[in-house]
């Protein structure tokens, strides 16, 4: 019935604008009239068919982008835009960044920036190496850039360092010389990055840890610290002689003294600690010998207690003997009277020194 009607609706139209008696016009008209419908039909079907694909496009492919490749003359197919977005990679960074690229005449392909990308790298840093070093004249291929990038190095930074060098500076290095003078020395360092060694080569610590190394030995091997305060350049002729540069991913272009200041005398102090350890060691013999000598003192009173304790035991014995003495008639009376007034007599004088001599009178010498 909705087909009838729109016939109708064309018919009638048609109708009021050509005349009467023109048959052949309304024959035709009739037959646009029937074949109207299933264009109209058609056509819709084809325009949302159309407009799909077109809304399509521009969701999956970044037209924007394609076409700044295409006019930057770095062109990048649909499919491999397309590609990308499917795998997850960040069109809107690889593509500014092949276009950079080849603008500035780096010979590399997008499916490299989208490798690089993948593995975890820094894609625009790469670049800009890349950029820097073919402006440098510098031979830095692109997988050596990407794997300089990969090992945790600044890829960017090492082709900056071979174009305009880098300066380290050292921390305060104590270094003594053979007189015992401490020398404080600040050392600044200028190196050039070696890109043949920026994979495996040491970095800037163990340049740093070998020239603090070579101050050290060239000031310890000087008998006087007043030559290296007067010559200064002995220490960088020593370090560059050693090449200390050797297995690391820098050259090493100069060493200059910034800086050198007289610290403290490790000679006298050093003497000064022996002699107090020779002192000491003095002091605990001393200690030894006289808790040796109070040893042997101690064990001299007690072998005197002994003996006067084999005194008593003598004297003791004494008056059993006198009276088996008397008893047996070996001797008289006469004789134990004149005995016991002799050591009566005895005692009396021993009585009368002692309180005429003032050292064991009371253990104190009179006042003056």
């Amino acid at each position: 019935m909705g087909i009838e009607k729109v016939q109708k609706s064309w018919y009638n139209t048609y109708r009021l604008i050509v005349k009467k008696g023109e048959e052949p016009m309304l024959n035709a008209i009739n037959i646009l009239g029937a074949l109207s419908v299933g264009a109209i039909v058609g056509l819709s079907v084809g325009g949302a068919v159309l407009l799909a694909l077109i809304v399509t496009m521009i969701i999956v492919v970044p037209m924007k982008l394609w076409f700044q490749a295409l006019v930057s003359n770095a062109h990048v197919s649909m499919h491999k835009l397309i590609g990308m977005k499917m795998r997850k990679v960040d069109v809107k960074l690889i593509v500014p960044q092949y276009i950079t690229a080849r603008k500035a005449g780096v010979k590399l392909t997008v499916d490299e920036l989208e490798t690089h990308y993948m593995a975890g790298g820094d894609v625009a840093r790469v670049v800009k190496a890349l950029v820097a070093a073919h402006s440098a004249n510098i031979d830095l291929s692109v997988n050596q850039a990407k794997a300089i990038d990969l090992a945790g190095r600044d890829v960017y930074m090492a082709v900056r360092t071979s174009v305009v060098p880098q300066i380290i500076e050292t921390d305060e290095i104590s270094a003594v010389a053979k007189d015992g003078i401490e020398l404080l020395v600040k050392a600044k360092v200028t190196v050039m990055s070696n890109m043949n060694l920026q994979i495996s080569g040491a970095n800037e610590e163990t340049i740093l840890a070998r020239v603090g190394e070579g101050i050290v030995t060239t000031v310890g091997s000087m008998d006087n610290h007043k030559m290296i305060l007067e010559s200064p350049e002995l220490i960088s002729s020593t370090i560059l002689e050693k090449g200390l540069d050797r297995g690391t991913a820098y050259e090493i272009v100069s060493v200059d003294i910034a800086d050198i200041d007289i610290g403290r005398n490790i000679g006298a102090k050093l003497e000064i600690d022996r002699a107090e350890a020779d002192k000491q060691i003095a002091q605990a013999r001393a200690e030894e010998k006289k808790a040796m000598a109070i040893a042997a003192e101690q064990e001299m009173k007690a072998r005197v207690q002994e003996m006067k304790a084999l005194v008593v035991k003598a004297e003791a014995d004494v008056p059993r003997a006198l009276a088996e003495a008397l008893r047996k008639g070996k001797v008289s009376a006469e004789e134990y009277y004149n005995m016991q007034n002799i050591q009566a007599d005895t005692s009396m004088r021993n009585s009368i020194s002692e309180k005429n001599n003032p050292t064991t009178a009371g253990g104190k010498p009179p006042r003056p």
